[in-house]
């Protein structure tokens, strides 16, 4: 479980700034946070945690609560992530990027610890098991679509230019807006 929380986070800070490092590559943004929206960063934990799936899929596939305990974990982050987020946001009037560091961290610890507590349950039967499989495939089509077509919702919304999915920082990089400048003058 540890190991897999190294890895997991790492993997989720670096796509935190692969999609500038890649000279904003839409392909790469699927994956990657293309703003600083929280759906973004749900993005960033999410996308490792998918990505782990290959890893741990080898060793706890064959486990009969291995696609409930995957789609769990995932569901955790979806969850915990904006729900601790406004939370602390609403008591406090702004946020703190320390605490929102530590909020990605500690999502992740509470999403693999929910894997490795489900992995180890009784078995829940087929139907859990095959329902739970259709979920992540439904879970991943949200994951792909949401990026391409944000919901306008202030989940998706950048708090730094009041835009969604990847025209969210245009303003920073306007020679980078798909050809279109749409700099404002003051």
């Amino acid at each position: 479980m540890i190991f897999s929380i190294i890895i997991i986070s790492l993997i989720g800070t670096f796509a935190h700034f692969l999609y500038d490092l890649t000279n904003h590559n839409r392909v790469v943004g699927l994956f990657a946070a293309v703003n600083e929206s929280t759906w973004e960063h749900i993005k960033i934990a999410l996308t490792p945690t998918f990505l782990w799936s290959l890893y741990d899929g080898f060793l706890y596939g064959s486990s009969s609560n291995y696609f409930l305990a995957k789609l769990l974990s995932l569901l955790v982050l979806i969850i915990v992530i904006p729900l601790i987020f406004y939370t602390y946001k609403f008591f406090l009037k702004r946020s703190i990027l320390v605490i929102d560091i530590a909020l990605f961290y500690v999502s992740i610890i509470l999403s693999q610890m929910t894997f490795y507590y489900i992995i180890d349950m009784e078995y829940l039967g087929f139907m859990v098991s095959y329902l739970s499989c259709i979920g992540l495939f439904i879970l991943f089509g949200f994951y792909m679509i949401l990026t391409l077509l944000p919901i306008k919702s202030f989940l998706f919304k950048d708090p730094i230019s009041n835009k969604y999915g990847f025209s969210g920082h245009t303003e920073m990089f306007p020679e980078k807006d798909n050809g279109v400048n749409n700099s404002k003058e003051l």
